[in-house]
């Protein structure tokens, strides 16, 4: 049994969920709408304000879905009347984020700027004070898409083991590598 999966989900007030007759979930809220189209063996059945997920039977495919669809739709919820951000950190010498709208210029080292064009449903924004590392923040309603285009970014500069300089999530933990001893 799924212990995620047989756990009902609340609905806040200001949300509206909505099952069509083809299973796709779609919720509504003050940040934005999403939608998810729920497979085969899952139903799904929203009661007042309590959504609750079913499966036929005890197959490991309808197992592995039935907790699957829970978190998705939990945190298509949560999106859109919280929200979700993430932060990221540049650590480095002379590594700077500016923002320019949804444009992110990142100087990480390289012998040039990167530009990347963040699609518009994530917010950006950027945060350089002195003395402290640049700090880059996405905010939007979509956990998958923040978490994308977080890894994506990340992804030009991974933080390397020796000097911990890259770009990484604040409160990230870098495992550290003791260097070269002079023998």
């Amino acid at each position: 049994m799924s212990r995620i999966g047989k756990q009902p989900i609340e609905i806040p007030e200001g949300i509206t969920l909505e099952v069509s007759s083809s299973n796709e979930v779609t919720a509504k809220g003050k940040l934005g709408e999403l939608s998810l189209q729920v497979t085969e063996p899952i139903t799904v059945r929203v009661e007042e304000s309590v959504v609750t997920l079913e499966r036929p039977n005890d197959q490991k495919e309808a197992r592995a879905k039935h907790g699957l669809y829970r978190a998705l739709i939990f945190n298509m919820i949560e999106g859109v009347s919280k929200g979700y951000t993430k932060e990221l950190e540049l650590v480095g010498v002379g590594y700077r984020a500016a923002n320019k709208g949804q444009q992110l210029e990142l100087s990480l080292g390289f012998s040039h700027n990167i530009v990347m064009e963040i699609c518009p449903e994530v917010k950006v924004e950027t945060v350089s004070e002195k003395g402290a590392n640049p700090i880059v923040k996405l905010s939007s309603h979509d956990k998958q898409l923040i978490g994308m285009v977080a890894a994506k970014i990340r992804s030009l500069r991974k933080p390397e083991p020796y000097k911990g300089k890259g770009i990484k999530f604040v409160g990230e933990q870098i495992r550290r590598k003791a260097g070269k001893t002079a023998g």
